[in-house]
């Protein structure tokens, strides 16, 4: 292997399953066994259904979305981490139409937008979410939205179930067919909606679980937003595929959660980096014994070596860094059992089996050799149907080869460890030198000082661009710091990759499932909204 591209590992098949069949198999199989646990919206209490129940009630919510949309219509959902939404994903799955994933904190322009782009026919929603006023909200984006026929609120959840025809047939659809609309987080912009299908989701999550070598029946705690592929593919599916049980966190409190993992004896921890760190300190100041788990995984940014062994000394557990994008529904590569530290740290691990990876030069398409960085790319199962309604976007991104570009830069070694190098259009050209953010803000993580640090090309008149480093500090600044950190950067850097321009925020702003949002920072230090490190 001398060139960074990856032949897909065929010893491992694929399942022939759509969501809706890989319910109805798991609910003939283990109809008593615990499916899945989650507040429900109308009182908040807490609910457990086992798979019979699960799936007897994701055929109710299939006839009653039959009454209001056809097969093949976009239906979306609006709400937070309840137990209806898993039940409803799966409802939309048994009935044929596209399940649309909407965050609940947008605002009526993004919910607008969002409904009239996907031409939603049926849209499903919590009233309230915290201090939210949806309801008023929905309201007031209704007139808007000329493709939407109904609207449903979740406080009519038990008569909008008993709605539904019990004689209504239910869609026989094929595994690539589409099941759902995503999207994208937006760290650059304007959303795009990522069409996926039924085959991509199922086989994501049997893979990554099976890879994590995650044993059957596990008990699985899930705090990730619901309206992300990380929660409704891996946190979701992935303990479908295992016959095992879903705890949905409704909200993210850390000394709830460690209640949560100890009192239903959780088997597995899915995380973005903030909930793992916020649970290890909280864990740390309790001096109760920490829960123990089997696995710990997650990923959307990279993980401190700090992070990783505290997780593995206080849960007992492996801990699976992930890498993907939403267009790969959501995994691509994965640390596995038994890789070194050092692998677990700088790397996101080999591919999933079934999918093929290279490194190209992405000026001219050529496979980079190992070890050189360029753009990763992928082809397989996992991979989008298209960008609804943006054909352009869906040609830029997947080629006429079928590989899927995606955007990130990355390296490749002879065992196929693929090491991330930030996105191609994160890079900063100073001066004609082409500057890659992730090495930088690797090297700043190195630091005790650094919680958390984003790099962003700063304009400039003379080089056209320089470098900012904005750091999140685990306490208060002090006196010398920035000269600390720019020693850290000058024993490891070529001098043109030294960040000029030295700033700390309270928090940086992210995406819901934990991605530095860059162009906001680029806005704020432009704005001077920052404060200069001393």
């Amino acid at each position: 292997m001398q060139e960074s591209l990856w032949h897909k590992d065929e010893s491992v098949p694929l399942v022939d399953h759509t969501v809706g069949s890989l319910l109805a198999a798991r609910a003939g199989e283990h109809a008593d066994a615990p499916a899945l646990v989650g507040n429900a919206y109308r009182d908040g209490s807490q609910r457990r259904l086992t798979y019979g129940e699960l799936y007897a009630e994701a055929r109710q919510v299939a006839r009653a979305l039959l009454r209001l949309a056809e097969p093949g219509e976009f239906v979306a959902l609006w709400a937070q981490n309840i137990v209806e939404w898993p039940i409803i994903q799966y409802g939309a799955a048994l009935a044929g139409v596209y399940l649309v994933a909407l965050n609940p904190v947008l605002r009526k322009n993004d919910l607008s937008y969002a409904l009239n782009h996907s031409e939603s026919v049926v849209l499903v929603h919590a009233d309230r979410s915290r201090e939210y006023d949806m309801a008023s909200v929905v309201a007031s984006v209704r007139d808007e939205c000329p493709k939407l026929r109904h609207v449903i609120s979740l406080s009519d959840w038990d008569s909008w179930l008993d709605s539904g025809d019990e004689h209504e047939p239910l869609s026989d659809c094929d595994t690539d067919s589409p099941v759902m609309l995503q999207y994208t987080s937006g760290t650059t912009g304007k959303p795009k909606g990522v069409l996926l299908r039924h085959r991509s989701l199922v086989n994501v999550a049997k893979l990554t679980m099976d890879t994590a070598e995650v044993q059957p029946g596990a008990v699985t705690v899930n705090p990730l937003p619901m309206f992300h592929t990380a929660a409704c593919v891996i946190g979701t599916l992935g303990p479908l595929w295992l016959g095992g049980c879903e705890i949905l966190i409704e909200r993210f409190e850390p000394s709830a959660v460690l209640d949560v993992l100890r009192t239903e004896r959780a088997d597995v921890l899915f995380y973005v980096p903030t909930v793992l760190g916020s649970l290890i300190e909280t864990a740390k100041k309790t001096g109760e014994p920490a829960p123990r788990l089997t696995t710990v995984m997650g990923g959307a940014a990279k993980v401190p070596r700090p992070m990783i062994e505290a997780a593995e000394t206080l849960f007992g557990a492996s801990v699976h860094n992930l890498f993907g994008q939403t267009e790969l529904a959501p995994v691509l590569t994965m640390t596995r059992r038994g890789d070194t530290r050092d692998d677990q740290v700088n790397t996101v691990g080999r591919p999933l089996p079934q999918v093929d990876c290279k490194i190209i030069d992405p000026a001219t398409g050529q496979i980079q050799p190992l070890g050189v960085r360029g753009e990763i790319c992928a082809r397989g199962y996992q991979q989008l149907v298209e960008y609804l309604h943006d054909p352009d976007a869906t040609a830029r991104t997947v080629d006429a080869e079928g590989w899927v570009h995606t955007g990130d830069l990355g390296s490749m070694d002879e065992r196929g460890m693929i090491t991330l190098g930030g996105r191609i259009k994160d890079l900063i050209i100073r001066g004609g030198e082409n500057i890659a953010p992730a090495e930088i803000e690797a090297c700043l993580l190195n630091h005790e000082a650094v919680a958390e640090v984003s790099v962003i090309a700063v304009p400039d008149d003379k080089w056209g661009e320089t470098v900012g480093a904005i750091v999140r500090l685990r306490d208060r600044p002090r006196p010398g710091l920035r000269d600390e950190l720019d020693a850290v950067c000058r024993a490891r850097l070529a001098a043109y990759k030294i960040p000029q321009h030295w700033l700390f925020a309270d928090e940086l702003p992210t995406t819901p499932t934990g991605k530095v949002q860059k162009f906001k920072l680029v806005d704020a230090v432009m704005r001077g909204a920052l404060t200069q490190l001393p």
